[in-house]
């Protein structure tokens, strides 16, 4: 008995003597946050939901880094605010998206994005210097424009003179550190419009404004650290419908189908269950009907028109006039056109990561990094990746980031910056900041 006595009187002792290892303290290592600047386009601005709104700006990811900077001697960090939770009004934008009820043309009520209606903050200047200089719908040259604030309601917003360039903004704050995540939209406009409705900066007036941007930004030796342009075609906006989305339900429709295609004289079969589409084809050897079937790999845009295809029959044939009604152009991306868009990120990636190694820069593969997340990914025991809605990582505009997901790309850039310059910035914890919100 007194032996046993002895064994459980140890096993407490040494339990209670269980070594504890102390997790690193916070710490700068060769870098100093005290004075930290952002710079960059709508991702970098905390934009999400269709607009700029105050609590998706409020949870920008620069903003959360900079909550973990003052861990290690970070400063203050100035947005400019907005003052609503419906975005920012000005002539042609549109409110903030929601995930709400609408009812479609087939009668059929269902969950999706819809316009979030509410009172709208004015595009009026803040009236004060900021830190975070993102810049919604900037591109790498535009931050070259003088005048640009009256070009750009976003920037007009806190331009310290409306004829500035917007790296004239940058010396004046004097950083100690900074981030840079720019290039994004050089290429991004020309793939939302299905390659019709922009066109891809040229890799020379990349090169030379992206130059000019870090050269304004690391004045005499500030460190920081540069984000790559991620596969933009991996976002929800362009995978949310597949190029084979015509579902013939019935026997009877499919031989409707191929008998029109016969009558056209067209050379296409169709079978139940899943299709291809029809696209607009410029090139095709058909004296009238300029069409062809969309072919694996080809994108449909997230703004086609669902009424039109769904109740309409747009993507096969029109219920109007009863002929081959081709999605337009504007609505898709055809292998060329998605060729060009990874022909032009990757050079755009060549020079920033020399731009990184010539100045020191820590490096962020964003490019990488959203391949990694159209996978899957866990974080903090969360699982999230690219799907529209569902996935957690982008919100309803299947374009930027919800909070969460910008969560995550703040604790990329941690994990950079600690890699490079020796420091010790704890992660963000995701689990704090939501994905979707569903009502």
């Amino acid at each position: 008995m007194k032996k046993l006595l002895y064994i459980l009187f140890s096993f407490v002792i040494l339990a209670g003597c269980e070594p504890k290892i102390d997790e690193l303290s916070p710490n700068r290592g060769s870098a100093d946050f005290s004075r930290y600047v952002s710079v960059g386009n709508s991702l970098v601005a905390g934009y999400a939901d269709g607009a700029l709104y105050y609590s998706a700006q409020k949870n920008s990811f620069p903003a959360l880094l900079a909550g973990q900077f003052q861990m290690a001697g970070g400063g203050a960090f100035v947005q400019p605010v907005v003052n609503s939770e419906f975005g920012v009004e000005f002539p042609g934008s549109m409110p903030r998206l929601k995930l709400g009820y609408s009812t479609s043309c087939t009668g059929v009520t269902s969950l999706g994005p819809v316009p979030d209606f509410g009172p709208r903050d004015q595009p009026t200047p803040v009236g004060y210097q900021v830190n975070n200089l993102g810049i919604p719908g900037a591109k790498s040259f535009h931050l070259l424009v003088k005048g640009y604030a009256l070009l750009n309601p976003y920037y007009g917003r806190f331009a310290t003179d409306p004829n500035n360039m917007v790296i004239q903004e940058i010396p004046p704050l004097n950083p100690t550190f900074f981030s840079l995540w720019l290039g994004n939209n050089d290429v991004l406009g020309y793939a939302t419009s299905g390659g019709v409705g922009d066109t891809i900066t040229g890799l020379k007036t990349f090169g030379d404004a992206m130059g000019a941007v870090v050269g304004s930004c690391v004045g005499t030796g500030t460190k920081g650290v540069i984000a790559n342009i991620p596969e933009i075609t991996s976002i929800p906006f362009f995978n949310t419908i597949p190029y084979n989305g015509l579902n013939l339900q019935t026997q009877e429709i499919v031989d409707q189908v191929n008998f029109a295609m016969g009558l056209f004289g067209l050379p296409f079969t169709y079978h139940l269950g899943q299709n291809p589409f029809l696209v607009a084809d410029p090139t095709s050897p058909h004296p009238l009907f300029k069409v062809r079937q969309m072919q694996p790999g080809e994108l449909v845009l997230l703004t086609v028109p669902r009424d039109s295809m769904q109740c309409y029959g747009m993507g096969i044939i029109s219920s109007l006039t009863l002929t081959p009604w081709p999605i337009p152009n504007q609505f898709v991306l055809t292998q060329d056109e998605i060729t060009n868009i990874e022909t032009a990120i990757a050079g755009y990636n060549t020079v920033i990561a020399g731009l990184a190694q010539t100045h020191g820069l820590a490096l962020v593969d964003m490019n990488t990094k959203l391949k990694n997340l159209k996978s899957g990914i866990l974080w903090d025991g969360i699982r999230m990746n690219t799907s529209f809605v569902t996935g957690g990582a982008f919100s309803l505009d299947g374009v930027h980031l919800t909070q969460r997901g910008y969560a995550v790309v703040a604790n990329y850039f941690i994990e950079s910056i600690n890699a490079e310059f020796g420091s010790t910035i704890p992660m963000v914890d995701i689990t704090k900041y939501p994905g979707v919100l569903f009502p």
